[in-house]
């Protein structure tokens, strides 16, 4: 079997972390972050616009399989069976350096309001993806904004346990899980 390896891409994420974690984010440059990851300041600018976006990689992507996973399930499905399946399809896409660096990014984002901020942007932008691909299926407000926002909380849930070293279950799994809790808690409200 090969050594996985990462890309350049997530070899600039791990870089970016090591020394946000040795020096600070603040005190961090795009410089810095190149070199530790033995790459160029102008590969490091394809991949990423400034030095906040290396933690917030993928989220474009992230929103696109949500919205793809929900457009693909059958006409029947109700809008949260529609939120699984896109659940379903960005969990699958994650990779083992992600929940490698998943705890030291955590903490990064913690120690730094801009980051917190950002993270915060992340959210929204994931639940609006879910709510229009809800919208194109003919899902209406305010289902489909209450669908996504449980959707997101549920990745974001699912996420925070799956990088936990003492968790063994697959992140698919995980999401699934976390999205019927809420929908159990969600009924206990009436």
């Amino acid at each position: 079997m090969a050594r996985w390896e990462p890309n350049a891409r997530e070899r600039l994420v791990l870089a970016a972390l090591d020394l946000f974690g040795e020096q600070g984010y603040e005190s961090t440059t795009v410089i810095q972050i190149a070199q530790r990851a033995g790459l160029t300041k102008t590969t490091f600018f394809r991949h990423f616009p400034d030095k906040r976006e290396v933690l917030f990689a993928g989220q474009e992507i992230h929103g696109r399989l949500l919205a793809e996973g929900i457009a693909a399930v059958s006409d029947s499905a109700t809008p949260l069976e529609a939120v699984a399946a896109g659940l379903d399809t960005v969990t699958a896409s994650f990779t083992p350096t992600q929940r490698e660096f998943g705890p030291r990014l955590r903490e990064v984002i913690a120690a730094n309001p801009e980051l917190r901020e950002r993270a915060a942007f992340k959210h929204a932008g994931l639940a609006t993806a879910i709510t229009e691909a809800l919208h194109a299926r003919g899902i209406p407000e305010p289902t489909a904004s209450l669908a996504a926002e449980l959707g997101v909380r549920a990745f974001e849930n699912a996420y925070e346990r799956w990088i936990d070293p003492a968790n063994d279950h697959p992140l698919p799994a995980l999401a699934r899980r976390e999205l019927e809790a809420l929908k159990t808690a969600a009924a206990a409200l009436e």
